[in-house]
């Protein structure tokens, strides 16, 4: 049964580097339609607020219920513990944080927030199973230097990700609606400064955890983010005639 399960898991991550692969291709010819990018024919749709709380929710409460259920015997391990509370502290934050700090946000099309609530039990499934029950690190995988770069990548990620999200948040005042261009912080040299901080985020852990689990995970955020952010720079390009030409979308100076 262990073995059996293990070959699903490196199963699923396959999987999930494949679907990350068609992700990049569609998402290249149509973008997302939430945000912005909200479509008039989207059909029903869920307030802001409660769809990001719904969807990210998953992420949370899959791999609590997994490590409660059954003997996580390998998180006795501080690599696996760890590497365990880096991927949920993220979730903590974009599940019960951020949610409530939006701002007047677009409503959510319902049939996405359904993808993204499958995807986020997927891969909670997937990273919080692999680390609890199968990865295996010796004690001193907390000093190697493949764990210690991840973890600083990780948290310089995460803290790129928050302050770039309370920068598009203050740009409106009290009762205005309109886009306009963000400034301060990394928005001074990519469009997309929020992605960039998460794309950090998850190749840092892919890189600490030294797993296709985690690798799998940072591609398919990699893959779905960068296209989202090119979609983004093109919007703002010809939205505002003023729109600063040296930006790029996602990668300062290179994309």
């Amino acid at each position: 049964m262990k073995l059996a399960e293990r070959f699903l898991l490196d199963a699923l991550a396959y999987l999930l580097c494949a679907a990350a692969c068609l992700c990049f291709v569609v998402l290249k010819l149509v973008s997302s339609p939430y945000g912005r990018h909200l479509s008039p024919r989207s059909g029903f749709r869920l307030p802001a607020r409660a769809a990001w709380a719904v969807q990210e929710l998953p992420s949370l409460a899959v791999p609590l219920f997994v490590c409660a259920g059954a003997a996580a015997d390998r998180l006795q391990r501080w690599p696996n513990s760890i590497l365990l509370a880096m991927f949920l502290v993220h979730y903590v934050q974009r599940c019960l944080i951020f949610p409530f700090l939006i701002r007047g946000g677009k409503p959510m099309p319902l049939h996405l927030c359904v993808l993204a609530f499958m995807f986020c039990t997927y891969n909670g499934y997937l990273q919080s199973r692999y680390l609890s029950q199968y990865a295996v690190y010796t004690d001193d995988w907390v000093t190697d230097p493949r764990f210690l770069t991840g973890f600083v990548l990780w948290l310089i990620g995460m803290l790129i990700n928050i302050h770039s999200d309370h920068i598009l948040r203050n740009l409106r005042k009290p009762g205005e609606t309109e886009y306009k261009i963000p400034r301060g912080g990394l928005f001074e040299y990519i469009s997309a400064a929020n992605y960039f901080g998460e794309v950090v985020e998850w190749c840092g852990y892919a890189l600490a955890s030294w797993s296709i689990q985690g690798g799998a995970f940072a591609l398919f955020s990699f893959c779905f983010l960068f296209t989202r952010a090119q979609h983004h720079h093109q919007w703002y390009l010809e939205k505002f005639e003023d729109y600063p030409k040296f930006r790029k979308s996602i990668i300062p100076f290179l994309v």
